[in-house]
This record gives C-alpha cells, sequence and structure tokens, in this order.
C-alpha cells in the first residue's frame, strides 16, 4: 500500500499481481468506520458510480478495487477521493453529492482545489455540482459584480442565496437584498388580488424558498423584521444606493435595458451584486429588447465584472430537466 502524503487523503496503486489485472487501481481508505457513509446504503453510491461512469468496483475491507478504461479509473478515483474528504470533514453524502462528484470528475482528470470551493450556511454545507456551479462559486468569492446565465436547474439563484447567507453570518455584509421584476408571461400584477405586497409575493416566492433553505426560519422571519433581509420587485429599487449589502438580482432577462442600468448603478461601498438570468426565457412584451443580453455585450472583460455561463450539463434539479433543455435547444437551432 502506498503511503499516504497528507491527511484525508486516499492511498492508490497499480495492481499489478497479475497479468490479468493491469487494468484496475485499488485505493486504500485509512478509516473503515467512514465507509458505510461514503459506499451508501447497500452500496448505492458506489452502483451510481458503476452506472455512471462505467466501471467495475468492488470494496473488500478498506480497499475498493476499481476496474475498466484508464480513462473510467481515474473518474471513478477522482469520485471516490473527493467524497471520502467530504465524509472525513463530517459532512453527510446524498445521491446528488455523488452524482455532482461524477460531473465534476468528468470535467478534469486532475484533482484540484475544488476541496477549498464551498460554501457554509447556518443549514448546510454546499459544494459545488457540476463545473458551471464551482467557477460561479469561484467568481462569486473574487469579483464585485457577477452575472450567472443558463438554463433553468442549474443552481444560479440558490448559489447566490447561499452566498449571500453566508456573507450575513460571516459578518462581511451587513443585509441582504433579493429583487424580481415583477414580469411574468401573459399576467400583469393589476389583475391580481389584494395589496401591492400581495401581488408580488408570487413573483418573488422562489427568492423566500432558497432563503428557507440555507437559513433557519427563525433568522429569515427576524431579518425580514429588522431589515437585514430584505426581498423587494425591481421597480423598488430606484434611487438607491445599496452599500455594504449582497444583491441579488433573479430572472433579469426580464428586465429593460433602462432598468437593469438602474439596477446595475445601484451598487455601493461594500457590497456585491449578483444578476442570474436565462436569455432564452424572456417573459418581455414582443419587440421589447432584453435589459441581460445588452449588459452582458456591453460589459464584457470590464475589470471587476465576471460572467459565467451554465449549460446543460450543469443542470442539476432531475435528469430531465436536461433533457427538456436540450430539446427546446435543438429545435431552436
Amino acid at each position: 500500500m502506498s503511503p499516504r502524503s497528507a491527511p484525508g487523503e486516499v492511498a492508490a496503486k497499480e495492481n499489478g499481481t497479475a497479468q490479468t489485472d493491469k487494468d484496475s487501481v485499488t485505493l486504500a481508505f485509512d478509516d473503515n468506520r467512514l465507509l458505510t457513509s461514503l459506499f451508501g446504503e447497500h452500496d448505492q453510491h458506489l452502483a451510481l458510480i458503476e452506472n455512471r461512469l462505467g466501471v467495475d468496483i468492488t470494496p473488500r475491507g478498506n480497499q475498493v478495487a476499481l476496474r475498466g478504461t484508464p480513462v473510467a479509473r481515474n473518474s471513478a478515483r477522482q469520485v471516490l477521493v473527493d467524497l471520502y474528504d467530504r465524509v472525513k470533514q463530517g459532512l453527510e453524502i446524498t445521491t446528488g453529492d455523488v452524482d455532482g462528484a461524477i460531473r465534476m470528475s468528468t470535467a478534469r482528470p486532475e484533482r484540484d482545489e475544488r476541496g477549498d470551493v464551498r460554501i457554509r450556511t447556518q443549514r448546510k454545507v454546499i459544494t459545488p455540482r457540476s463545473p458551471g456551479q464551482k467557477a460561479y462559486m469561484k467568481a462569486i468569492g473574487t469579483h464585485e459584480m457577477i452575472f450567472g446565465i443558463g438554463p433553468a436547474g442549474t443552481g444560479k439563484t440558490y448559489l447566490a442565496v447561499a452566498c449571500a447567507a453566508a456573507a450575513l453570518s460571516q459578518g462581511t455584509v451587513e443585509r441582504i437584498i433579493l429583487s424580481r421584476p415583477a414580469v411574468e408571461a401573459g399576467e400583469r400584477l393589476g389583475f391580481l388580488p389584494g395589496d401591492m405586497k400581495e401581488k408580488v409575493d408570487p413573483y418573488l416566492r422562489p427568492l423566500y424558498d432558497a432563503l428557507y433553505d440555507v437559513l433557519p426560519s427563525s433568522t429569515v422571519t427576524r431579518g425580514m423584521n429588522d431589515g437585514t433581509i430584505e426581498i423587494a420587485p425591481l421597480a423598488f429599487m430606484r434611487g438607491r444606493t445599496l452599500s455594504s449589502a449582497f444583491i441579488i438580482l433573479d430572472e433579469a432577462q426580464n428586465t429593460t435595458p433602462q432598468q437593469m442600468k438602474m439596477f446595475l448603478t445601484r451598487l455601493g461601498e461594500g457590497s456585491r451584486m449578483v444578476v442570474t438570468g436565462d436569455p432564452t426565457q424572456v417573459d418581455l412584451p414582443d419587440g421589447a429588447q432584453s435589459g441581460l443580453k445588452e449588459a452582458m455585450g456591453l460589459l464584457d472583460g470590464v475589470e471587476g465584472i465576471a460572467q459565467v455561463e451554465f449549460t446543460g450539463i450543469d443542470i442539476v434539479r432531475h435528469p430531465l430537466v436536461a433533457r427538456i433543455v436540450s430539446a427546446y435547444e435543438k429545435a431552436h437551432r
């Protein structure tokens, strides 16, 4: 067995005990108590890795043998190394985490600094599940303004809200401001019942859902009452300067160029702004130009601004969603 080079790392060697085993790799884990979580109930995690990567995995005590093509073996090895490191840190592993590790392994053949990319909120620790998510999370950590562009189900809004929640908990910002344009297909606010709050809340519901998933409900309620968490339609942003805040504009494809310019220029000292949207799902009236598309062109390459574009491979919501998006893209082409 090869010696471990660092704590938490898995020792691996080529199994050359027989000529017929030249296409296998053996991994040895240093803590048998963690293997139940790593392998999953009834080894379901191993089965998922086998099916997705086309590799055979045989566990024996504190070791697993990987058999398959060099590419399949390397990918499976990287998945198990990443997941084992996660278990050693006391984090749980879900099927989604395994799927995310598989996506990451096929995106890069060698292990990199992925372990340093994570979001720690009061309710959970979130790690990237796709190459696009990893690039997005890195960009949010290094830029003051970030555009996250791509299809539904890629985690654009959810990860931005999680980053905002982490920043608020760590004290790097004093408040969170979440906004959306109140525009939906075929509907107008004036035709909906209720007062203004009741009219706009349905449009902002996805932002509430993301907040409650990464923060305790008591924290969200208290934040909304004392103003540290604000959820408001885009129209309410005019004339404000948003300082020491983590600001998110969701569904930005439904802004006009004038609205987008207005929103982007709200950025104040000590703030970070994330703009998310899907340019293929514009609900503006026919003939109206999307402010998101214009901003992406005008601001491309501007210092301090990052643009991350997600693709179908980054969809983590449900496998069927990826196929639906692919079908629509093919039809449009």
